[in-house]
């Protein structure tokens, strides 16, 4: 329910759930205190009629050994000493015969003994009239008499009322102290939401930038933001990721686009005129429109896995026999264009991940290696284990390779150096070698290849490395 009338924070689902853990801590409060509160009068209670009839049986004693007579005389010491007891004794029909109180406060004379608790009213020598609270046991004898011992409680209940007060101040500043931290935690809960409420908003508005703050408590709302942040990232380098895509499609789609509308044309006017190879023509249009389809095809490979969390149908699978099978696909390739292929695989590994999407990129690697290596220079296929325990597979080439400089901004998409604009392709081969390795949690190594190499450059070594299983 909604009650705007309210402050923010009162409103606030902390603020109301601090509230309800108030009351039932008031409840559970409260039980205790009257628990407390019983047990303790109730002890007070028990011990004053230990006394009580402590002192009952020693008149008791008194009257079996010397009768009556003796009795009253026990009484009417007992009643002038410093004791702090009540005495009466009656007669068998109830009227006094010694003692403390004029009359007993029991109306009805009992049959054998009864417990009973009054009030005494008595007048100090300043008329102030004050009422104590007693305890009295009023007992038959065995000659018919009644005899009346009370004692003064009210130290005992006094202790007791000092106790529940003690509880219950506890309490109230318990509550109190609960209630000002409610607040506190209330406030800080609500400004770390606030937080994140402004920054889901801004990015609703189209401000994939913003971020929360983190303060650095790590707790669960610092977990929370950290995963609002690192959502926000991706989709920041998701979205720009396929604006820039766009855009490079669009430019470097533009030229076989137009080409392949040229080519048509030209044949369409060739077929009217009535020369022309229309069989041709449409070969290379088809041609033209396998490269495009390929194109857009690895664009939405490398969005399919950056934006999964992990590539899918993952499995253990041998990276030797992998390499191997990949191997068999190029070696033909190498011989044609007089490039030497070596491989260098070592066996009893296990990696974990998608046996074709890595297959994939690793033919990428091997397909750039030897569109770059000329003839006469060589091209290194490698599997092992680092000395981290990860996997890596390693293409080595004799070509020109990649300046250090240029290598962060070569694995991006659509992106060539000028020495490749001769070769086919549209610069996407690293940037889905690059996608692969992070959805399973590896990376690209792009280095100089070791010296010794037969080649016009300086090479190029190309890894993939893995995390070990």
């Amino acid at each position: 329910m909604r009650l705007p009338g309210l402050p923010r924070l009162v409103r606030t689902t902390p603020f109301r759930l601090t509230l309800m853990f108030l009351g039932l801590f008031a409840l559970a409060a409260s039980a205790f205190l009257a628990y407390v509160y019983v047990a303790t009068a109730g002890e007070a209670t028990r011990m004053a009629d230990a006394d009580i009839l402590r002192e009952a049986r020693s008149l008791e004693a008194v009257y079996h050994r010397g009768g009556f007579q003796a009795l009253n005389e026990a009484v009417i010491e007992r009643a002038t000493s410093t004791r702090t007891y009540i005495y009466l004794l009656m007669s068998p029909a109830g009227a006094p015969v010694s003692g403390t109180i004029p009359a007993s406060p029991i109306v009805i004379p009992p049959a054998t003994r009864v417990w009973a608790s009054f009030r005494l009213v008595e007048t100090d020598p300043d008329g102030v009239v004050t009422k104590k609270p007693e305890r009295a046991l009023e007992e038959r004898l065995s000659g018919g008499e009644l005899l009346f011992v009370a004692a003064d409680v009210g130290e005992a209940r006094a202790y007791v009322g000092k106790v529940a007060n003690a509880l219950w101040g506890a309490a109230a500043l318990v509550l109190v102290l609960g209630f000002g931290g409610g607040l506190l935690i209330s406030r800080d809960v609500v400004d770390a939401v606030s937080a994140l409420t402004e920054v889901i908003g801004a990015a609703r508005q189209g401000d994939l930038a913003a971020r929360v703050p983190i303060r650095g408590v790590g707790d669960e709302l610092d977990e929370l933001a950290r995963g609002l942040n690192d959502m926000l990232a991706r989709l920041e380098r998701t979205v720009a990721g396929l604006k820039y895509a766009g855009e490079a499609i669009a430019h470097d789609l533009r030229s076989p686009l137009t080409r392949l509308r040229a080519r048509l044309e030209a044949a369409l006017l060739a077929a009217a005129a009535g020369r022309g190879d229309a069989v041709v023509a449409l070969r290379q249009a088809l041609e033209d429109t396998d490269g495009v389809l390929r194109t857009f095809s690895t664009v939405l490979s490398i969005a399919q896995l950056e934006s999964a969390s992990a590539p899918p149908e993952q499995g253990l699978f041998d990276p030797a026999a992998l390499a191997a099978d990949v191997a068999e696909l190029y070696e033909p390739l190498c011989e044609d264009k007089g490039v030497g292929f070596h491989s260098d695989l070592a066996a009893g590994l296990s990696v974990r991940g998608n046996r074709d999407i890595i297959a994939q990129a690793l033919a990428n690697l091997l397909d750039n290696a030897v569109k770059y290596t000329p003839s006469g220079g060589a091209v290194t296929l490698g599997v092992a284990r680092r000395d981290s325990g990860e996997i890596e597979f390693a293409v080595t080439d004799t070509g020109p390779g990649v300046p250090a400089a240029e290598r962060d901004h070569v694995v991006q998409r659509f992106v060539r150096l000028e020495g490749s604009r001769n070769e086919p392709g549209v610069g996407l081969g690293l940037s889905l070698v690059v996608a692969v390795a992070r959805a399973h949690g590896g990376r690209l190594e792009l280095t100089d290849a070791p010296p010794g190499g037969a080649g016009p450059g300086p090479g190029l070594r190309a890894a993939l490395v893995l995390p070990q299983t």
